[in-house]
């Protein structure tokens, strides 16, 4: 049974693994090398206290995790927040991705955040068609802002409002 739920320190390397995998082989990220052990602790201790950290466990494996972040650090922008969400390649298509969304999502009303800003890379239909499932909308594409796989990424941006 998919359980959700916040994580925990414990949960770092399961996160590490996933994330690793996505820098590795997909563009979901823009990171393009491996993150440390030390680097996703500090990552933890820096975001889980005043942001939504949460992650999807199957069978007592971390099978994916979702978390909001600063979008900017200008205080204007307080009440906005950016969604990452990934799911161990193992395990995608599974419906972990949405369970993971609508309950940050959830938090994120809880939070009182306003805003939520997906960056989904052009392309990635999956991720499209997951955010207006629950509710996101375009708002527009950045052009070539990201070099990846020898070849340059645009992004498209989407925006969910908290209710």
């Amino acid at each position: 049974m998919l359980v959700i739920r916040n994580a925990e320190k414990s949960d770092v390397l399961s996160m590490l693994q996933i994330e690793n995998y996505e820098i590795a082989n997909g563009n979901a990220t823009f990171d393009l090398d491996a993150k440390t052990l030390e680097e996703k602790e500090t990552w933890f201790q820096s975001l889980h206290t005043r942001y939504p950290i949460i992650v999807a466990e199957l069978d007592d494996y971390v099978v994916g995790y979702a978390y909001v972040s600063p979008f900017n650090p200008k205080q204007a922008y307080q009440q906005t927040v950016e969604l990452s969400v990934y799911v161990d390649a193992s395990y995608r298509g599974r419906k972990i991705g949405k369970s993971l969304m609508e309950y940050i999502l959830e938090e994120c009303e809880n939070e009182r955040f306003h805003t939520v800003i997906s960056k989904i890379t052009k392309g990635n239909e999956g991720s499209v068609r997951l955010h207006k499932q629950v509710g996101f909308q375009l708002t527009g594409t950045l052009k070539e802002v990201g070099f990846k796989f020898n070849t340059w990424q645009d992004v498209e941006i989407y925006q969910y409002f908290c209710k």
